[in-house]
């Protein structure tokens, strides 16, 4: 009897080991640290269902906007390091924000692992038709030419859209005067209007007007062309070697999270990105599907920080 009682717990034991090795046993959190609708919840919300179906289990997205990405992202990198909570991380947070804060709640190098990039959208250099330009080079030239007269509209104090025209600014030698909106909407809405000359802004709000006749478009920022946007140069080819200013989304889960499911995350995420519906649905947004690998995407932040924060320490860019 007593044998039979120890085979028993032997086997529960041995079922419950089994059990934890198995991942994973319930649904997964995916934190957005911005709004719903803009370009971080979209690539997200395109990827969840895929990964969901693959991982046989709920993949739910979870919207933490605030402190221009803080908010959610802190709570990412404060969570159990399980595989249960992960993050569709963006430039912001990860690569602009610790030089733009005076106080940062989380070290995105240290307290964050990474999975993969998924998908990077590129800026578009835009401008109203009145400017009289339509290169790089020409926009430079006038720039140039007239200091301090030529002003950029950006969706705030500290964006990756500001950060863009100051990374312009210091590649091209000129000072083009930063006009700062509470969000993209109004900012496009006065550069449509003239009340601004230059934007960069993410291809989707953009195009159409461009399409329309309503702006110019001058160049994309992204060291490739843009599929969405085939025909226009990049900034890198027509006038400033090395531009780069792209809006980009990758994973991210607490540091600490076992290699086996980061790399189960890796190949799951990757594999839903390279499927052809969800790299044209991204296509489609104006983003480009990536899926790199976490070593690649480490290295790729790591670069991104440091650019960023020579930018910001030029503009002189803060927030408190």
């Amino acid at each position: 009897m007593v044998l039979r009682v120890v085979c028993v717990a032997l086997a529960v034991l041995a079922a419950g080991a089994e059990g934890a090795d198995v991942y994973p046993s319930k649904p997964i959190r995916f934190v957005v640290a911005f709004p719903p609708g803009g370009g971080t919840d979209l690539v997200a919300r395109t990827v969840a269902p895929r990964l969901a179906e693959r991982l046989a289990q709920q993949v739910v997205v979870d919207n933490r906007p605030g402190a221009g990405g803080n908010l959610g992202t802190e709570i990412v990198a404060k969570s159990a390091p399980d595989g249960y909570t992960m993050l569709m991380g963006s430039v912001g947070p990860l690569a602009i924000n610790a030089s733009l804060f005076a106080r940062m709640p989380f070290d995105p190098l240290k307290d964050l692992a990474p999975v993969t990039l998924a998908a990077s959208t590129p800026n578009v250099l835009v401008v109203h038709p009145s400017l009289p330009v339509t290169t790089v080079r020409e926009l430079i030239a006038l720039a140039r030419a007239r200091p301090g007269a030529i002003n950029f509209a950006s969706s705030g104090q500290g964006t990756p859209a500001q950060l863009a025209g100051e990374l312009f600014n210091s590649m091209a030698g000129v000072k083009m005067v930063h006009v700062p909106y509470k969000g993209a909407a109004p900012a496009l809405a006065d550069l449509l209007g003239g009340q601004v000359q230059v934007m960069f802004s993410t291809m989707p709000p953009a195009l159409p007007h461009v399409t329309a006749g309503r702006l110019r478009a001058l160049a994309v920022a992204s060291l490739r062309r843009s599929p969405a946007a085939p025909e226009l140069p990049t900034l890198d080819e027509t006038a400033l070697p090395g531009f780069e200013a792209t809006t980009w989304h990758g994973v991210m889960v607490p540091a600490g999270t076992p290699s086996a499911i980061v790399a189960k995350l890796h190949d799951d995420i990757v594999a839903v990105l390279r499927t052809p519906e969800i790299a044209e649905r991204l296509s489609s947004q104006g983003a480009e599907a990536i899926g790199n690998t976490p070593e690649e995407f480490a290295s790729y932040i790591r670069r991104e920080t440091a650019k960023w924060a020579k930018v910001v320490r030029e503009s002189g860019a803060k927030l408190e």
